[in-house]
């Protein structure tokens, strides 16, 4: 609770950068066109060494094959030592208004995942809730459809993907606190039995406003050893609610995830994982940038307030681990130093449920979009 007052209490200081566009619209222009992203961070727990890191380093290339057929890829250095796709698809414009598309994409879940390079959003660090509940950046490989109806204000995306990666025969992948993260695939020899369903429509009616609806349904993938046994894979339903919205200098975002997991009792026997059969998050944030809008710098001053759970729901014999329900409140400032560029700084209080002696955090750090 005490939380939730300071939330409000910096609520009318805060701000949030809201990304308009899409990675393919950096090949619309040029045939073949080169971009990235990046960003390095240092983190400083309360008592604990820091920690400085390159977080990411993105490179970007597009190359549009004729007015309707573009590619994109991004490849993704983590960490300085890490090598991922981060996308590879193919997008055939049909109208102005509907896309066909295939390969290696980004799931539609909230704000962050598809909009996550680091001068479009608050914060040294992603939201929690995007990290532990979504979990971003969540990309698997598809095809399915995008477009939108201006007549109607929508825009919309309805995808078919390969699922979370959950028993391999020697291992789990989710469960506890970390939920469906560790079962990313990433079109990394990615395995599928049953393919998943995941749609989102964003209303855009209103000036300044956007809301979205977003849902994903299916299971999760097992090895063909073993796809067989009960409890291999868990069935997955979530859904999402976002909305953002900016009035000249201030800015508010926030969002709310939900998933139901069926099977997890039977899961947990075979893994030992811990899973919860639900898991939840949100967040709100608030913003306002504190220089003239006649200038080209802006300097954001935010707040965050975010509470997720990976245990939201348990099936029996598992009890529930308060540990895995979180909060944090996040405050600080994002300087566009130019458009691209940002220097961030912020501090968070973490709390639990289980009133764990949770570490409080300072951060730090540079990020870059060209």
């Amino acid at each position: 609770m005490k939380k939730l007052l300071l939330s409000f209490l910096f609520i009318g200081i805060t701000t949030g950068i809201f990304a308009q566009r899409r990675a393919e619209d950096f090949y619309k222009s040029n045939n073949l066109t080169f971009g990235g992203y990046g960003e390095i961070i240092y983190n400083q727990p309360e008592g604990l060494n820091g920690k400085l890191d390159v977080q990411r380093l993105v490179v970007l290339m597009g190359y549009k094959f004729s007015d309707k057929v573009g590619l994109l890829t991004e490849i993704e250095y983590e960490h300085v030592n890490e090598v991922y796709v981060e996308q590879f698809y193919l997008n055939y414009k049909l109208t102005d208004n509907f896309n066909v598309k295939g390969g290696l994409m980004l799931v539609p879940m909230g704000i962050v995942n598809e909009y996550h390079e680091p001068t479009f959003f608050n914060g040294v660090n992603r939201p929690s809730v995007d990290g532990n509940i979504v979990p971003t950046t969540w990309r698997e490989i598809g095809v399915g459809v995008s477009g939108k109806s201006d007549e109607m204000s929508l825009g919309y995306q309805a995808y078919i993907f390969n699922g979370f990666k959950s028993y391999d025969g020697s291992k789990g992948y989710i469960g506890g606190s970390s939920g469906l993260r560790g079962g990313r695939q990433r079109g990394i020899s990615s395995t599928i039995n049953k393919p998943n369903l995941s749609a989102k429509v964003d209303y855009y009616g209103i000036q300044g406003l956007k809301l979205g609806l977003a849902g994903y349904f299916g299971r999760t993938q097992a090895t063909d050893n073993v796809d067989m046994l009960d409890g291999a894979d868990v069935g997955i339903a979530m859904v999402g609610l976002d909305a953002r919205y900016n009035y000249n200098r201030f800015n508010a975002r926030g969002q709310y995830i939900y998933t139901d997991i069926s099977d997890a009792a039977a899961y947990n026997a075979l893994t030992d994982m811990k899973l919860g059969s639900a898991m939840e998050g949100w967040y709100l944030e608030a913003s306002y940038n504190l220089l003239p809008t006649d200038k080209e710098q802006e300097l954001h001053a935010f707040t965050r307030y975010e509470m997720y759970d990976t245990h939201a729901k348990v099936e029996d014999p598992l009890g529930k681990n308060k540990a895995f329900d979180r909060d944090d409140l996040t405050f600080g400032l994002s300087y566009h130093v130019a458009k691209g560029a940002v220097v961030k700084a912020d501090y968070q209080i973490k709390d639990d449920a289980a009133v764990n002696d949770v570490k409080n955090q300072f951060n730090l750090g540079i990020g870059v979009v060209f």
